[in-house]
């Protein structure tokens, strides 16, 4: 059960970092991210369960991610407005929708230290898009870690990053960046950004999946912590 609960910290974790990449403008469209391993460690067994690709779907004031962790498809749906996020999980034909609130959210953010953003007049051209660096430092028990990231405010604000602990203060649509979840460090490269209409119907949450709050989750797969 320890297995099946580090699995959901990494998907948790991952998703909210992902949800960075969103709108705040009206763009209506699916990004579309490269996710590579930079000095990887992990034997090619082990990276296959590793996920590639991730795609952000994004409409008026919603958005949704689906990412792949080996057999298991995940699939977050963020509302922007209630400032809230659902991360749907099909786990063998198990579905759970974990839903976590706005105060949820703050209380995993209050968690995690507080980083300090360096801003660029450097720039770089990612999937068609001129993007703004930075550098975002985090201190975390004494290890200073420093990310670089690439950004445009072409896409939308900082108004959907409400839930990346480390990028909340960008004030931009992250197309290149790098997290480091679990000791495994991830790099997001933006591949493609497609405008184009999308369903409504697509970021709803689907009827067959059992809402749940991520303790229930935890609590009904093993208990305890991690």
């Amino acid at each position: 059960m320890k297995k099946i609960l580090s699995v959901f910290s990494f998907i948790l974790i991952t998703v909210l970092f992902i949800s960075s990449a969103i709108a705040g403008k009206p763009f209506e469209g699916i990004i579309t991210y490269k996710i590579s391993y930079p000095d990887s460690k992990f034997s090619e067994s082990q990276m296959a369960m590793f996920p590639k690709m991730c795609t952000v779907s994004i409409k008026g004031n919603k958005s949704r991610k689906d990412l792949e962790i080996g057999s298991m498809k995940t699939v977050e749906i963020t509302d922007y407005i209630e400032k809230s996020s659902t991360t749907l999980v099909n786990m063998m034909g198990q579905k759970y929708a974990i839903k976590q609130t706005s105060t949820d959210i703050e209380k995993e953010s209050a968690k995690e230290p507080v980083p300090t953003i360096e801003l660029s007049s450097e720039t770089k051209l990612v999937a068609g898009y001129t993007c703004k660096k930075a550098l975002v430092t985090v201190n975390n028990d004494g290890v200073k870690t420093i990310y670089e990231i690439y950004y445009t405010n072409e896409l939308g604000s900082k108004i959907a990053n409400f839930d990346s602990p480390l990028y909340k203060d960008i004030d931009g649509v992250l197309l290149e960046f790098r997290i480091n979840n679990h000791d495994v460090n991830m790099k997001f490269t933006t591949t493609s950004v497609e405008k184009k209409s999308l369903s409504a119907k697509d970021f709803e949450i689907p009827s067959d999946y059992t809402l749940t709050t991520p303790d229930e989750w935890k609590s009904k797969f093993g208990g305890g912590s991690e």
